[in-house]
């Protein structure tokens, strides 16, 4: 019998209760990884966190640097989903602007991260963890550049003559803006003596100030 003819044994699907561990470990990681970054961050803190031993983490993650990459992957496609369809339904009910492909862009996490559970905020903190330490250039590269440089393309079609560089800066300096406007509350509250520290409007509209400012200047 040729190998192609040998029926190959059916993996079984995994149960309900390690899909349920392994659902815990990778809250756990997020966690942790969040709080600490990748140095801070040991396996034995994320298994104590999710109440399994050490070796289930290396089972259902792997080791530190490939739980790594799982924990910032297992939310990427969801968000970049959310954030194109925002942008598609942008481009359905007017033409395009600056303030509009932002919002599509900064709305949905945003909202995410506010309403969605503690995850969606630790995620915020691991993404700029990735964002800053071009070790995980590679991470960064699979999981958010797609969607970025779509969005960057779409900014580019009003500013045609701008160096693509100014574009993607602004870009960048947009994620700083919106992290810090979810984590940094506390402090705008301090300064402002218990001012309002909600305002999506406001965010978007700091943005898009500082990027057209900044096209200003290139031309």
């Amino acid at each position: 019998m040729s190998p192609k003819n040998i029926e190959k044994p059916r993996q079984r699907a995994p149960s309900k209760r390690s899909l349920e561990t392994k659902a815990r470990i990778m809250d756990a990681a997020e966690t942790v990884f969040a709080e600490r970054g990748f140095e801070g961050a040991s396996i034995r803190d994320i298994a104590a966190l999710a109440g399994v031993q050490i070796g289930l983490v290396h089972h259902h993650g792997g080791g530190k640097e490939e739980l790594f990459y799982k924990t910032v992957a297992r939310r990427a496609d969801a968000l970049a989903q959310l954030r194109i369809d925002a942008l598609n339904r942008a481009k359905a009910a007017a033409p395009l602007t600056l303030h509009s492909i932002l919002d599509s862009f900064i709305r949905p996490y945003v909202d995410l991260a506010e309403t969605g559970g503690p995850g969606w905020m630790a995620y915020g903190r691991l993404v700029a963890h990735v964002s800053v330490d071009p070790r995980w250039r590679d991470i960064a590269a699979e999981c958010f550049d797609p969607t970025a440089q779509l969005f960057i393309t779409e900014i580019a079609t009003l500013y045609p003559d701008v160096d693509p560089a100014v574009l993607a800066s602004g870009q960048v300096y947009s994620v700083s803006a919106m992290l810090a406007h979810l984590n940094s509350g506390w402090r705008v509250k301090a300064l402002s003596q218990g001012g309002d520290v909600s305002g999506m409007d406001r965010l978007v509209d700091f943005c898009a100030a500082g990027i057209e400012a900044m096209v200003r200047s290139d031309r």
